[in-house]
């Protein structure tokens, strides 16, 4: 009997021709568990696998061929080289089949932050998501992330002034003011009787990259949309830290228009990027709506 069971042939009905011919856009699997390299480091990762379904007589492709491609991912650090390569072995082991392919990684980035300040140091987790294709014979790898920040409204900063300035006539009318009467004023409730709103905020940053690049920059992106913010929120801190924190919020009150226009700013001057599309939503604290701005660069419109 295991010899007789040896000799047939397993059925393969996925080779079987359609009974309706019709290509498909995309055909594969999504949210696959894997382990990716960035770097040295080793991420947890699910990851999204496709081929589009040209030959409309065939009943389906093959997925595992997909999925034992992804075993590159295991191996090597995520470069656009390793996703080129990654969806040429898509492409080659599905020939007669389909024309264009299709990988997407999500995964969660840790970095270790320091304190403006003090000595201490927190984690920070930055999602990542990288989007890779290569239809037609035409290479596009994306690379998505996003970085949290404070923002304090100018609006909200000018009118708390005003009213500061308010209660100084109201309090020092008529009268000789001498240099340490309104040095404890201005260190009273008194004396500040308004504060700005501040929200956290969230930069979403969706960027094109270069495809000869060795490496994925995340990390000196990152580094370049926190530098051009000011306010990147904070992990471990003292009072000094919180103090530091609140002088840069008032040093960089920003509308998220402001933002925007930072970010662009900046992103143009990253090296391995051919294009980018920002969004940033400010949650506001005064409102129970957000305030959002996008800006594009060498990007189509959807």
């Amino acid at each position: 009997m295991d010899l007789l069971m040896n000799a047939l042939t397993l059925p393969d009905v996925a080779s079987q021709a359609s009974s309706q011919a019709l290509p498909l856009e995309w055909v594969g699997m999504c949210g696959i568990a894997l382990p990716v390299l960035f770097d040295s480091t080793r991420l947890t990762a699910t990851v999204d696998a496709g081929v589009s379904l040209d030959n409309g007589e065939a009943r389906g492709i093959h997925m595992s061929r997909l999925y034992l491609a992804l075993e590159l991912l295991e191996q090597q650090p995520l470069s656009p080289d390793l996703l080129r390569r990654v969806l040429l072995s898509f492409l080659s082991s599905h020939e007669g089949l389909s024309n264009n392919a299709y990988l997407n990684i999500h995964t969660d980035f840790l970095l270790n932050r320091p304190a403006m300040i003090s000595p201490l140091a927190g984690w920070k987790t930055y999602p990542v998501s990288i989007e890779a294709s290569l239809k037609n014979a035409m290479f596009h790898v994306e690379l998505k992330t996003e970085v949290s920040y404070s923002s304090t409204c100018p609006c909200s900063a000018a009118l708390s002034r005003q009213l500061i300035q308010q209660q100084f006539v109201d309090d020092f009318a008529n009268r000789t003011l001498q240099h340490a009467d309104v040095l404890a004023w201005l260190g009273s409730s008194r004396g500040i009787v308004a504060t700005p709103h501040s929200q956290r905020s969230t930069a979403q940053l969706r960027l094109s990259l270069d495809d000869y690049l060795d490496a994925l920059p995340l990390i000196a992106l990152i580094n370049d949309a926190e530098a051009a913010l000011g306010t990147a929120v904070q992990t471990a801190v003292k009072r000094a830290d919180e103090q530091a924190f609140a002088l840069a919020n008032g040093q960089n009150l920003m509308f998220c228009e402001d933002a925007a226009r930072r970010l662009n700013l900046a992103l143009k001057r990253s090296p391995g990027i051919n294009g980018f599309h920002i969004r940033v939503v400010h949650a506001e604290s005064l409102h129970a709506h957000d305030a959002v701005a996008e800006s594009r660069w060498n990007w189509e419109a959807a």
